[in-house]
């Protein structure tokens, strides 16, 4: 009996095995090409052009992202004197450019704050929860004496990787 009953075992698992690899067969796999050679992006090309930078680059799957600041298509400060609001237009710049490559604010994995004055920003740092909802990127603040535009208050860069 038990030489049957091993017989018929291996024959269902013979089955199984062959209907699973079947299956493998009929689904279709996507295979996302890896591009390891630099793709740049441009927010504000002629500022961008103008100022001697790009504001993006992605290589393979790591992204680096030049500091946004709060600043209209003519390079001119927007919210001038306002902490909170520069701060949230930073962040809606770095979210166009994060979209740009099909990354979100989740993939984001260094980010760097340059404020000139520290203890403003620190008053209006709670926006950043509705930015960053599963955990908080590494990255530094630092408080600066100025930043490239007279009247700009902070300047955010960042970096971002995506997993496969």
């Amino acid at each position: 009996m038990r030489p049957l009953f091993l017989s018929t075992t291996s024959f269902l698992a013979g089955l199984l095995l062959l209907s699973s690899c079947q299956q493998g067969n009929t689904e279709k796999t996507v295979v996302k090409e890896k591009v390891d050679s630099p793709q740049y992006f441009l927010l504000r090309p002629k500022l961008e052009k103008e100022y001697g930078y790009s504001h993006a680059v992605q290589i393979g799957d790591d992204l680096k992202i030049s500091g946004a600041v709060s600043m209209d298509d003519n390079g001119v400060i927007v919210a001038p004197g306002n902490m909170e609001q520069q701060m949230k237009n930073c962040y809606s710049d770095l979210e166009k450019i994060l979209k740009n490559y099909g990354y979100t604010f989740e993939d984001v994995v260094v980010e760097n704050v340059y404020t000139t004055n520290m203890d403003e920003f620190i008053k209006v740092s709670g926006f950043r929860n509705s930015i960053y909802k599963k955990q908080f990127p590494t990255g530094t603040w630092l408080e600066v004496k100025g930043l490239a535009i007279k009247g700009q208050l902070i300047e955010i860069d960042m970096e971002a990787h995506k997993s496969n």
